[in-house]
């Protein structure tokens, strides 16, 4: 397996889904995890986050973050990682993605969802970071597939 040091897996994770996705992108690269983390933490009680999240993502409303905000220069490939959340990246995502400068870097999207796929995700960060290159993502349902996870990063990374 190729190890990486220039890959970063930025990732924000509601219910640990998208971390344990992310936590297996970073076993299988080598690349190092950064997880963005919003200042004020979403309500763990689902029907008042779901109002939280519809209302901030219908604004285009960014969080201010406690991590993720560091520098990502050292990176050439860098995974972004996000529940799919009416179609779109969640909020703290959308605040990673405009505090910084991906031109010249290739990004790699992944999500986790509950039935939705991808929605709007690829196209949203598309659309932030124009000047970057950016790879077909995965999405996946609750359970991690590890085979189709090594298939994709195969064609990535490797």
């Amino acid at each position: 397996m190729h190890m990486s040091p220039n890959i970063l897996i930025a990732y924000y994770s509601f219910s640990r889904n998208t971390e344990n996705f992310a936590l297996e992108i970073a076993l299988q690269t080598g690349g190092e995890l950064r997880e963005i983390v919003p200042e004020q933490a979403y309500s763990f009680d689902y029907n008042t986050a779901t109002k939280e999240v519809r209302a901030e993502i219908e604004r285009g409303y960014c969080p201010q973050l406690i991590s993720g905000g560091e520098p990502i220069d050292a990176y050439d490939t860098v995974f972004i990682g996000s529940p799919n959340w009416f179609k779109s990246i969640a909020p703290p995502v959308l605040s990673f993605l405009r505090a910084h400068d991906f031109s010249e870097k290739t990004l790699v999207p992944f999500c986790t969802h509950g039935g939705g796929g991808f929605g709007e995700i690829e196209r949203c960060i598309a659309q932030e970071c124009s000047g970057a290159r950016l790879i077909p993502g995965l999405a996946m349902g609750g359970t991690i597939d590890e085979a189709e996870l090594e298939r994709w990063l195969d064609g990535i990374v490797r």
